[in-house]
Formats: structure tokens, sequence, C-alpha cells
């Protein structure tokens, strides 16, 4: 395995070991976890400190997301491309969440600003495309929606935000839809 894949592999397995063992993950561990003698991490970093701090940063880093988003069929009526964007939401910030409380952090870790922006801002251009096809059908702009659906979504899938209530995709898609008054 070329230098550059064994330290890719080494950090994606450190990083599926984290979200079960925390930062009491060990070298020994991660070594077996990737099929590598326990010596060749220090040859690809200098600690293990530095290997969770990747592997970390890597959970943070867009991913399957984007590919995942785009995937949504446009075709689709607004309220399923919805429910499936939101549940893709969920799926993303769950798994961010729990690696969080594994490894005892209480806000992301300090990223490559510039980087994490145009993160944010690619996030942000995804949702409003699954939006904007419907966009005169909407009270708002797309990216006003999009900015009600992050912060619902988020809200509603973080465990402490919400206070153990959970809200499901369906949940989330009618309130931003419909709202919550009573027909008439």
């Amino acid at each position: 395995m070329a230098p550059e894949e064994r330290r890719k592999h080494l950090i994606d397995v450190t990083l599926q070991l984290l979200r079960e063992h925390g930062r009491e993950v060990t070298t020994k561990q991660i070594a077996e976890a990737a099929g590598v003698a326990e010596g060749t991490i220090f040859r690809v970093v200098e600690s293990k400190e530095e290997l969770v701090d990747l592997a970390i940063d890597r959970a943070f880093e867009p991913g399957a997301i984007v590919e995942r988003i785009l995937e949504i069929d446009p075709d689709l009526p607004l309220a399923d491309r919805l429910l499936t964007l939101v549940a893709i939401l969920q799926q993303r910030w769950r798994a961010t969440f729990w690696l969080m409380q594994r490894v005892g952090l209480v806000r992301p870790p300090r990223h490559d600003e510039a980087r994490a922006d145009d993160a944010r801002a690619q996030l942000l251009a995804l949702i409003v495309g699954v939006i904007a096809p419907d966009a005169a059908r909407l009270a708002v702009s797309p990216e006003q929606f999009a900015h009600r659906l992050r912060l619902l979504t988020f809200a509603g899938t973080h465990p402490h935000i919400s206070d153990g209530h959970l809200l499901t995709p369906e949940e989330i898609v009618e309130t931003l839809l419909h709202g919550l008054q009573r027909n008439p």
C-alpha cells in the first residue's frame, strides 16, 4: 500500500474505532483493525493523539453527504425530496453528535476556516438545489427555506437541544411545509 493510502486507511480505521471506544482506543486496536503492525502507525504519524486528531478532522469533512444529496431525484415531489434530504442530514448529524460525545468534544474542532466555510457553502448550495425547483410554491426564497430546514433539522436531531425529543424527518418536513396551525 502506498504511504498516502496507508495514512488514509489508518485515519478511516481510527475514526471507526473512535465511534466505538472514544479516545480510549489503543494503537494496538487500530493496528489490528487496519491489518498493520503497530509500529507502522508511527511511521505514518508521530503519536496516537495526532492520528486521533486527523480522524476527528475527517469526520467533519463533507464526505459522502455530497454524493447522497446529489442522488436525490429532482423529479420527486417536494415533500419526498425534503424527506430524503432531512433523513440524510439527520444521519450525518447523529453520527457526528455521537462521535463528539465519545471523544469529549463540546464543539467541532477548529478547522481551516476557509475550508470549513467552503464546505458550509457547498452544503447550502446542495440543499438549495433540492428546494429550488419548487421556489414559486414557497413563501420564502429557497435560501431562506434551506436555512430554516438546516436549523430545524440540526436542533431536532441534537439530543440536548431537543431535550431528548428528537424530531422525525416527517415532523420536520410537515412543520416546514405546513406549520403547526390546525386547518380550519
